[in-house]
């Protein structure tokens, strides 16, 4: 069985990935933004492991949950899930953009990385030399072309990985609404699969699917100069650096 930790599962599709893999058996480490939605997050997921909290809109605290997670041993799967979206720019940037990336250069390397992105990120924009400067005008969307972006990187550069985005659709948890169209299930079903699947369809690095499928995706995602300068200003606001050589996976 796999040892999984999944950011923002205190509620929404965080939760319950949560709870399927629990149900399929498999060892999950829960994360939430406070000691209170992490006892919400444990009591609505009694076979999980632990729970760490964190709030990622923070640096800092993100940089310590990092090390919290890295001191309770190895991860087969690690799944950012954790988003806002209906925020501040800036609470957006942090949280969806910032997050991923310290979490993923300073936890130990998994066997598989998943990212939540979102149809939405078509419509994005990598605006680097704006996140520099200030980032008032950043969206949801173009956060969520930098998630990918993310993914595409790893996969590049971590060919010992299996990292990947992900789309859940528009589906009606706190943050989509209760009016949400899409499918439920669907959405969470394909972390679960990304995560634990040995289905050859999941052994693939560097992709961007929906309901199990491969979808299209934002062509700016695969501009290398591009993935450069995203990974160069994150550095320069976060103080960490994407470690380009890690030891291989066993």
């Amino acid at each position: 069985m796999a040892r999984i930790f999944i950011t923002g599962s205190a509620d929404g599709l965080g939760l319950l990935a949560a709870k399927s893999l629990v149900n399929q058996g498999h060892n999950v480490v829960l994360h939430a933004r406070n000691p209170e939605r992490g006892k919400q997050a444990i009591d609505n997921v009694p076979g999980a492991e632990t729970v760490f909290t964190a709030d990622l809109s923070d640096i800092e605290e993100t940089k310590m949950l990092a090390h919290e997670v890295n001191n309770s041993g190895a991860f087969d799967a690690i799944i950012h899930n954790a988003g806002v979206y209906q925020v501040a720019s800036k609470t957006i940037f942090a949280v969806n953009t910032l997050a991923p990336y310290i979490l993923t250069c300073l936890i130990h390397k998994p066997k598989r990385l998943i990212y939540l992105s979102s149809s939405l990120h078509l419509q994005g924009k990598p605006n680097l030399e704006e996140f520099k400067i200030n980032t008032n005008h950043l969206s949801y969307s173009d956060s969520k072309l930098h998630v990918l972006m993310l993914a595409k990187v790893i996969a590049r550069k971590w060919p010992d990985v299996y990292a990947n985005a992900m789309d859940p659709g528009w589906v009606p948890t706190r943050m989509g609404g209760k009016g949400a169209p899409d499918d439920l299930q669907k959405g969470y079903e394909t972390q679960v699969w990304l995560a634990t699947s040995d289905d050859i369809n999941t052994k693939v690095s560097g992709r961007y699917f929906h309901h199990q499928k491969e979808r299209r995706h934002n062509p700016m995602a695969d501009d290398i100069t591009l993935q450069e300068k995203f990974l160069e200003t994150c550095k320069m606001i976060t103080g960490v650096s994407f470690p380009y050589s890690q030891g291989l996976r066993s």
